[in-house]
């Protein structure tokens, strides 16, 4: 199969035509437009210095369903314990750099370079990137993780911590105030064990994008998310039962 090229026009290939692996295409710049109509077809990008612009539409694709959310008892534990805090859009630079600093394991460096910063923190400028912060009780960022948000789906792009749990607990807080603004589900695009002790599970690309396109009749809640008064302790309540 081919792997396109893409041109100036912010356009993609079906993702039907994407490589075994999932590599769609090449090229092209990190533009808000270019983004967000990546994000509406189910494609991302991915790749590293040494490459140009890659872009993926994988099969199978990871998301979370709401109600497979699975949280453990040790994190259980430390939400009942208020061992941290978390809050949305408090720090998206602060996020998505830990992000890039994170080592993770079979990668040489870091995918998320200076140019996928500044286009992710244009997106979040826009109200359409978001991020989560876990706070421990000094006040320190201790995980977090941020992506888009189109329609009723949120794409989850990157996590890290830098405390046991703290960016599985950020997730979990995420996933709940999602449910109660009806999101649909979350991409989490690549299998990770992380994503998947959570709950999340592979499915078929193409029911994926059935999926994607009913999440996309609505409209995209942009801005800066907060939760509502109350919301937080409701919550909390529910991961701690």
């Amino acid at each position: 199969m081919v792997v396109y090229r893409l041109i100036e026009e912010p356009l993609f290939p079906n993702p039907d035509e994407a490589e075994p692996d999932g590599l769609l295409a090449v090229g092209g710049d990190l533009c808000p437009e270019r983004l967000l109509a990546a994000y509406a077809a189910g494609i991302f990008p991915w790749y590293d210095e040494s490459s140009p612009i890659l872009w993926w539409s994988l099969d199978p694709r990871l998301i979370l369903n709401f109600d497979k959310l699975h949280v453990s008892k040790r994190m259980k534990r430390k939400i009942r314990k208020k061992e941290y805090r978390v809050t949305f859009d408090a720090d998206f630079t602060a996020v998505i750099t830990n992000c890039a600093a994170k080592v993770r394991p079979g990668q040489n460096g870091t995918w998320i370079l200076q140019e996928i910063v500044d286009a992710y923190v244009e997106l979040h400028q826009l109200g359409f990137a978001h991020s989560v912060e876990v706070w421990n009780k000094k006040g320190e960022l201790a995980g977090g993780l941020y992506g888009v948000s189109l329609g009723r789906v949120f794409s989850g792009e990157s996590m890290f911590f830098l405390e046991p749990d703290a960016s599985k607990i950020g997730f979990s807080y995420l996933v709940n105030y999602l449910e109660n603004r009806e999101f649909h589900f979350v991409d989490c695009q690549q299998p990770t064990d992380h994503l998947k002790s959570l709950g999340a599970e592979e499915i078929p690309r193409d029911e994926f994008l059935i999926m994607l396109e009913d999440s996309l009749e609505y409209s995209a809640l942009r801005g800066t998310w907060d939760f509502l008064p109350g919301e937080y302790e409701l919550i909390t309540e529910k991961l701690c039962s």
